[in-house]
Order: structure tokens, then C-alpha cells, then sequence
């Protein structure tokens, strides 16, 4: 096709709908039939990004190759589609603001009173449409964050106006609502999917396709009353209902014809049919495993889920890989002690100690360390785990008492974890970290190297803190190896215990490169050591 095609994703009724789950499983559809597609996120908050939020106030911070700290959805995107997002992927509220008054501070809208219509708009527009013009795509789906009637948004839903009446047959909408069921009544209840449609009319766009998240089947009354009300076509309301998984929602999407519909709509002929036989294996196995493993993820934010949630996606598609149904076990770093920890590992096949920062639950990690490390439980520390990891083994093999990260504690003696040199004339806290895909050098013979057999190895990083390489030789002769280094600043990447069966510790978070097509080696490895321990 010559030119892309735009699909706006906008949500009512509420929020956690799924709109990034439907954009995505609409994508590996059409992606299915030979189309090249890309997903972005329109965030409505102020922040420039999510770097600087509590995960409690939006879960995951994903990061893509490119260093851009961005919001969990884009994950899911590439876990759908294989396919690497970046900074032009995500586009928040304080970039576009933070655009426009960059702009008009050099003087581009001299003589301008700078509005929100049409210089907000345009950047917003401007943003939409740059993924298509850096990259040949069939398809641009834009995911716009919130509801319809938010006052963040409503920039947002005007610049999607906008594109719509100028590219015409070359744009649609779907809108993304809720149809609950009401116990009491015994019935389903199209209301707020009417509302939420006046809402969008109000702002003059009407929706081309409707997908209704429901706990129940829409019966062809149901369908007829919300086409007819909502002024769309009975075929273009579709039925999302509930899924024992997200990776179900691809298929539920084809039984109800979503992407026909899209194609349709688009003026584009259905020829290709969909190729869709990897995801049919992974569904089989997903749904069929022939083993059943548990493993801790030891983490201080072990009751909001999706804090962690590339790294519980990594481990399905990890288990998928090794036929195993993976059960995690959450374990609060917080309640973990040394005398506790023995206890809460009963059953366990293996750890993973969770990325995160500052000093709460760090104890509580350490000695969950402490602990594998001694009983020769297959171990995986990611970020601060891994560095945890450096700090329980100088203190405990070492001897390096008060071995410590001067993130947690600038006065001590050992300071093993470090802030990186370049980091120590960071003043800004936002998007300054070390950030995005480094390349890491793996040496041979080593555990690592048979995980990813290969001898460079490309992994994204978050962090500002270290191993110290004035304590490298410390560790090495006490048994703690350097197996991955990026050998162009000279940072460890990867350390890990010959003698321990399986124990290795890594500065990158491999679960943001993990997708249904390639699960990451680093995990399916994993997975296999805690089958056998």
C-alpha cells in the first residue's frame, strides 16, 4: 500500500479496559495477513515520562532500544508483534507541551499567540504521523490513553478529528466500552456504551467500530441495539469478552472478524488469509504443559502486579518454551529475614531477585541470596538483584562486612555498587539514567555463554549504579566471575558462581526483549534449572 493507514484506539466507561491488548491483537491480525504494523501510546498525564513514577501510580516503566522510558502497554505491543518500538512510539502530554514551548522559545511562532488549537494539535498530529514517515508501515494503530470525557485527553480526541476528516477513507476509529452485566437485573446493560458514544459524537467524531468488553456473549439483539443507537454497522460491534488470557484475545478478535471489519472499512481487499501457526502452538502449550514448576520473584512491590509485569510475561513465554506452567510465587523482600527465608522457599525450584531502587526490602533480598547461594538453588537477579547479589556475596565470602551501594549507603567502606562516573554530574532526575539497548561482550566457557551462545550479546538497560571494578579482583578470586562486560566504559554486565549450579546475576533487564515469537534465552534457561533442581 502507498500510503499508511491510521487506526485511533479511544476507550469509555473506565479505564483498564484493555485498549492495549485489543490495538495489539488487532496488529498481529493484520500482521497475520502480510501487513508491516506499528502501535503507539498517546499518554494524557503531564509527565514527560513514566520514569519518575512510583509503579504503584502506573505500574511497569518499559523501556525500548532507544532509551525511551515509556508506558507498560508498549510492551505488550512488542511481546505481540516482535517488532522493536521506540521514542516515536510513545508520546506524552509533557512532550507535546514541552515541544511547543521549546518551539516558541526560539521563535518559531513569532508574532503568534501559541493556542492550544492549532499549535497543540499539530504536534500532536505531527507525532501520529512521524512513525510512517521514518518507516514504511501499512498500518499506524494509535492507542489513546483514558477515557472520553477526560479533560486530559481532550487534545487529543480533537487532533484525532482532525486527522480523521483530512485523510478520509485512509482513518478510522474503533472505541473501546464496557457492556456490564447487572446481577440484580439478570441482564446486560447497553447504557454506558451509548453514553460513552454521545460523549465521543459530542466532540465530533463518530466511532466506526465499537468493541465491547463483557463478562457475558452479546446475543444479535444486543448487537442490533447498540449498532442502531450508536450508528454504526451491527457487524462493526464486536464482542470482547473476558479471556483466561491475553494471548487468547488474537483468536477471540479473529472469530469476531475484527480485522475484517477494519479491512473492509479501509477500502483494502481481503486477499491474504492469516498465518497464524505459532501462535497456534504457543496457545496449545500454553494451555497443554506437560510440567508444572514454582519460582519466588522476590520484590517490594510483590502486591501491584504489574510493577513486574515484562517479567511475568517473560516467564509464560519461557515456560511455553520448556512445556511448563509456571507458578510464581510472590514473596514481599520486606517480610524476609534470615530466619524466616527457609520457610518461605519450601517448594520453591528457583528465585528471581526483582529490579528496583532505593533502600526498602533490601535486607529482605540479601538474605533470600544468601540463602541460594548457600543451598545451591538456581538464582536470577535482574538490576538490583544482581547487585544485591555482589553486595551479599563481598559481605558474606569476602568478608566485606559492611559491603554496600552507596545508592543505599554513601558512608560505607566497600562501596562494591557504585554510582557510574557519568552519572555524578546528574543534576535532572528524569530520562538521565543509563538507558537503552548497550552491547555486552560474553566470555567463553561460562554460564552465560551457554545460555546465549553467542559472544556479543545487544541488552536494554535502567539504572544509575554499578559494580566497581576496584573490587573486581576480590570477587573473581573468591569464586564471583565476570562472564559479560560492555567492554567500551569498561561495566560489568553479568557476574555469576561457577560452582553454584546456577546463579548468575545481570546489570540489563532481559524481560523487555521477550515475545511470543523469541522468548528470552536468559529466562527459558532459567526456567529449565528450576525444573531440575
Amino acid at each position: 500500500m502507498p500510503n499508511a493507514k491510521y487506526i485511533f484506539v479511544t476507550g469509555g466507561v473506565t479505564s483498564s479496559l484493555g485498549k492495549g491488548i485489543i490495538s495489539a491483537s488487532l496488529a498481529t491480525l493484520l500482521q497475520s495477513r502480510g501487513f508491516s504494523v506499528t502501535i503507539q501510546k498517546l499518554d494524557p498525564y503531564i509527565n514527560v515520562d513514566p520514569g519518575t513514577l512510583n509503579p504503584y501510580e502506573h505500574g511497569e516503566c518499559y523501556v525500548t532500544n532507544d532509551g525511551a522510558e515509556t508506558d507498560l502497554d508498549l510492551g505488550h505491543y512488542e511481546r505481540f508483534l516482535n517488532v522493536p518500538t521506540s521514542r516515536a512510539n510513545s508520546i506524552t502530554t509533557g512532550r507535546i507541551y514541552k515541544s511547543v514551548i521549546d518551539k516558541e522559545r526560539k521563535g518559531v511562532y513569532l508574532g503568534k499567540t501559541v493556542q492550544v488549537i492549532p499549535h497543540i494539535t499539530d504536534e500532536i498530529k505531527n507525532s501520529i504521523k512521524l512513525l510512517a514517515k521514518n518507516k514504511l508501515y501499512d498500518f499506524v494503530i494509535t492507542e489513546i490513553g483514558g477515557t472520553v470525557g477526560d479533560i486530559e485527553s481532550l487534545p487529543y480526541i480533537e487532533a484525532v478529528r482532525q486527522m480523521k476528516w483530512e485523510m478520509g477513507k485512509n482513518s478510522l476509529v474503533i472505541h473501546l466500552t464496557l457492556v456490564p452485566f447487572l446481577s440484580a437485573a439478570g441482564e446486560l446493560k447497553t447504557k454506558p456504551t451509548q453514553h460513552s458514544v454521545k460523549a465521543l459524537l459530542e466532540y465530533g467524531i463518530q466511532p466506526d467500530i465499537l468493541v465491547c468488553r463483557t463478562e457475558h456473549e452479546l446475543n444479535k439483539d444486543i448487537r442490533k441495539k447498540i449498532a442502531l443507537f450508536c450508528n454504526v454497522e451491527p457487524d462493526a460491534v464486536i464482542e470482547s469478552i473476558d479471556a483466561s488470557t491475553i494471548y487468547d484475545v488474537p483468536f477471540l478478535m479473529k472469530e469476531e472478524k475484527l480485522d475484517e471489519v477494519v479491512l473492509r472499512k479501509l477500502h483494502i481487499k481481503v486477499e491474504q488469509k492469516h498465518e497464524l501457526g505459532l501462535w497456534n502452538k504457543f496457545i496449545k502449550k500454553l494451555k497443554n504443559p506437560q510440567f508444572e514448576v514454582n519460582i519466588a520473584l522476590v520484590g517490594k512491590y510483590t502486591e501491584l502486579k504489574d510493577a513486574y509485569k515484562s517479567i511475568t510475561e517473560a516467564f509464560i513465554h519461557a515456560g511455553v518454551a520448556n512445556n511448563t506452567k509456571v507458578n510464581l510465587i510472590w514473596l514481599s523482600s520486606e517480610k524476609i529475614t534470615n530466619e524466616n527465608i527457609a520457610d518461605r522457599l519450601i517448594g520453591v525450584g528457583a528465585v528471581l531477585v526483582a529490579p528496583g531502587f532505593g533502600e526498602r526490602g533490601i535486607d529482605g533480598k540479601i538474605a533470600t541470596i544468601k540463602y541460594v547461594r548457600e543451598n545451591n538453588i538456581p538464582f536470577l537477579g535482574i538490576c538490583l538483584g544482581m547487585q544485591c547479589a555482589v553486595i551479599e556475596f563481598a559481605r558474606n565470602v569476602i568478608g566485606f562486612e559492611d559491603a554496600h551501594s552507596t545508592e543505599m549507603n554513601s558512608e560505607t567502606t566497600h562501596p562494591v555498587i557504585s554510582l557510574i562516573e557519568e552519572q555524578k554530574r546528574v543534576v535532572h532526575k528524569g530520562g538521565t539514567m543509563r538507558l537503552g539497548a548497550y552491547d555486552c561482550q560474553i566470555k567463553e566457557n561460562t554460564l552465560a555463554h551457554r545460555i546465549y551462545k553467542s559472544d556479543l550479546i545487544s541488552e536494554r538497560h535502567r539504572h544509575r549504579f554499578e559494580f566497581n571494578n576496584e573490587y573486581l579482583h576480590d570477587f573473581v578470586n573468591a569464586g564471583m566471575i565476570n562472564s559479560g562486560m560492555n567492554t567500551k566504559a569498561h561495566l560489568v554486565e553479568i557476574v555469576e558462581i561457577p560452582s553454584h549450579p546456577f546463579f548468575i546475576g545481570v546489570q540489563f533487564h532481559p524481560e523487555y526483549k521477550s515475545t511470543v515469537a523469541q522468548p528470552h534465552p536468559l529466562f527459558v534457561s532459567f526456567v529449565a534449572a528450576a525444573l531440575k533442581a
